[in-house]
């Protein structure tokens, strides 16, 4: 059996308005990534945060800069490979 994974980035935030909060909006916002990719034949298999470190050229580095770490966050889909 093969299986072939597909990764969805995510925002780190999501904006609401602060009348329309009512907090669910991640759960509600992963759903419906979740159920449109389930709809293209894709399971859902796990949420991953992956941290990426930026490191300075050259010149930032003489300027004393140090490296800038982001953090991002991933949805992760299978399916099986038909043979």
């Amino acid at each position: 059996m093969s299986i072939e994974y597909k990764m969805v980035q995510i925002p780190p935030n999501i904006a609401v308005q602060a009348k329309k909060h009512r907090g669910n909006e991640a759960a509600v916002y992963l759903q419906t990534t979740v159920n449109a990719e389930a709809a293209k034949g894709w399971e859902f298999y796990r949420v991953d945060s992956i941290g990426v470190a930026v490191q300075q050229g050259c010149f930032g580095a003489l300027m004393g800069r140090r490296d800038d770490y982001s953090s991002y966050h991933v949805i992760t889909f299978r399916r099986r490979l038909s043979q």
